[in-house]
């Protein structure tokens, strides 16, 4: 069911609420990310290895993985305010948890539910985003409400590597559960809450995942994250050769920073070319692997690669969530709880096939190994004419 939106403002863009939607992006990366930054300080603290402290980015993962297709469906007749503010409230539980915790086990636990709580949220962001405007707004608003990704990982991880040094690891996640209570109250405030679906309404995952397009989006995210994690789980590695092994920071910030304007931009193109920003992002990320691949590596190029490589990455959040939701139709929570397992597949297939080829061919690999996944998702883009249409076709999302 399309819904009608029957205030004067759908002309305008709620930013304060979807700023809170951004809020609970920014969350749910930082709780993945920020153990990364801490793994000594964590592994002294539980008395285990760094090894085992690293588990809980994989516990996380995990969580997000296993959950959000089922706890999408499980919630999807509630009002979508009372989801939100659960996921939220989870994140408030089980960093409070994790922060407390004394045993490898118990925490372990706590961040598996917090990843389940973020799988949850990614699978009703977009969605959520999307009904509080009018269909020639939904790519700007779902642009705003992206925003806390790029934050996040730019800004919010060394921001948190630094506090938890500075302050401890228990004090950053109680830090985070302060944040949590905030966005609690500013999501109560700020944002308006719309009606579930109707519970006569049975969702079949197959009968989505058949919906025109949606697999094709799908194959879309697939390929292009995985060339993407493949790269940037192992920069620190692939700059050494560039003589820019003190220099991850810098690098990753000038990524960050590239991300920021990637998704500024996408906010302004989304609604009227959406095809052909994510043409061209995975076009221009085809040229860098393939520059990286040809060219000896300098300061210069790693520098200018990375920022021409943040500036595509900025929007593909938005624009595959567009296009996925687009294609789903009122079945968009759903499908983007699909999103929600394939990104995160391609994170932990990045990780898996990024560290076979360092070990087997070396960095040099890398950029090889990238330009057949961008080629791949280019042909599968240009060949998806309801995932990818030449015209835009906004449709309503009601759930």
């Amino acid at each position: 069911m399309k819904e009608k939106h029957q205030n004067t403002d759908t002309q305008k863009l709620p930013v304060l609420a979807l700023l809170a939607l951004a809020m609970t992006g920014f969350i749910c990366i930082l709780t993945e990310t920020i153990p990364a930054g801490l793994l000594p300080e964590i592994s002294a603290g539980l008395n285990v290895t760094s090894s085992m402290a690293g588990q809980l980015i994989t516990a996380y993962a995990a969580g997000s993985l296993l959950a959000a297709i089922p706890l999408t469906m499980l919630t999807s007749t509630w009002s979508r305010r009372s989801v939100l503010l659960s996921t939220v409230c989870g994140f408030l539980l089980f960093n409070t948890l994790t922060a407390f915790s004394s045993h490898i086990i118990m925490t372990l636990a706590a961040r598996f539910l917090a990843g389940a709580s973020a799988g949850l949220a990614w699978s009703l962001l977009a969605g959520y985003a999307r009904r509080m405007v009018i269909s020639s707004l939904q790519g700007r608003a779902l642009a705003i409400a992206m925003v806390g990704t790029p934050l996040a990982l730019s800004l919010g991880v060394p921001a948190g590597t630094w506090m938890g040094a500075l302050l401890g690891w228990r004090l950053t996640f109680i830090i985070m559960s302060v944040l949590s209570v905030i966005l609690v109250g500013w999501i109560l405030l700020a944002v308006p809450d719309y009606p579930g679906q109707s519970g006569t309404i049975k969702v079949q995952l197959r009968s989505v995942l058949r919906t025109q397009g949606v697999a094709s989006v799908l194959g879309v995210v697939l390929a292009w994250m995985l060339a993407h994690n493949i790269l940037y789980t192992y920069i620190a590695p692939f700059i050494t050769s560039a003589g820019l092994a003190g220099s991850v920071d810098v690098v990753l910030l000038i990524f960050g920073i590239a991300a920021l304007c990637g998704i500024f931009i996408t906010g302004r193109i989304i609604d009227t070319h959406l095809r052909q920003a994510v043409l061209l992002s995975l076009s221009l990320f085809a040229v860098v692997a393939l520059i990286f691949g040809l060219v000896p590596l300098g300061p210069v190029l790693i520098y200018s690669g990375v920022a021409l490589w943040g500036l595509t990455f900025g929007g593909a959040a938005t624009l595959l969530q567009t296009a996925l939701a687009n294609a789903a139709g009122e079945q968009a929570d759903v499908a983007l709880s699909m999103n929600v397992v394939t990104w995160n597949g391609a994170i932990a297939l990045g990780g898996l096939t990024g560290g076979f080829l360092l070990k087997q061919f070396g960095t040099g690999s890398f950029p090889w190994a990238l330009l057949p996944l961008l080629l791949i998702a280019v042909t599968i883009a240009m060949r998806a004419k309801r995932g990818f249409p030449h015209t835009a076709s906004l449709t309503g999302v009601s759930n």
